[in-house]
């Protein structure tokens, strides 16, 4: 019998509205709306092992040494700490990157919140704009794709 692959869920004790997590045209699995979500809502709470800059960079150079396609979740909290989605995170990890987005993230007293900054229909996918200082691809196939996550 084949390994059973694990399947992410949304944690619901840190999503405002239900949501669910399958199979995405962006990239491998995203994160969709179950009801309409009106613009201006918090929508879900990115949650993680809170980490240094240090230990963050330590894990994704052990990482890249491992030769796996481990994805990276890490969220910058402040300047110095960030967020790792991969050790405890709610779901909102698996939200992709869109040049074209509807959440926008913001800190609150310590914690990142994804807001609704557009209304978002039943069924729709859930992105944001990752703002990258690099030159990863995109591939989120909006109209407004800048073809790299980076902000220009």
């Amino acid at each position: 019998m084949p390994p059973r692959r694990h399947i992410p869920r949304i944690n619901p004790k840190f999503a405002c509205f239900p949501l669910h997590i399958r199979r995405s045209r962006i990239e491998r699995f995203g994160v969709f709306a179950e009801v309409p979500i009106p613009r201006g809502k918090r929508v879900i709470e990115y949650t993680g092992e809170r980490i240094s800059d240090r230990e963050s960079m330590r894990r994704l150079i052990r990482k890249f040494q491992s030769g796996k396609a481990e994805r990276t979740y890490l969220a910058r909290l402040d300047r110095h700490r960030k967020i790792d989605g991969s050790v405890g995170g709610s779901g909102a990890e698996f939200i992709n990157h869109s040049c074209d987005p509807n959440l926008t993230m913001r800190q609150l007293r310590g914690q990142i919140f994804l807001y609704s900054f557009k209304k978002i229909r039943a069924g729709e996918e859930l992105t944001v704009d990752y703002g990258f200082r690099c030159s990863c691809p995109c591939r989120c196939g909006s109209a407004k794709c800048r073809g790299t996550m980076c902000h220009v």
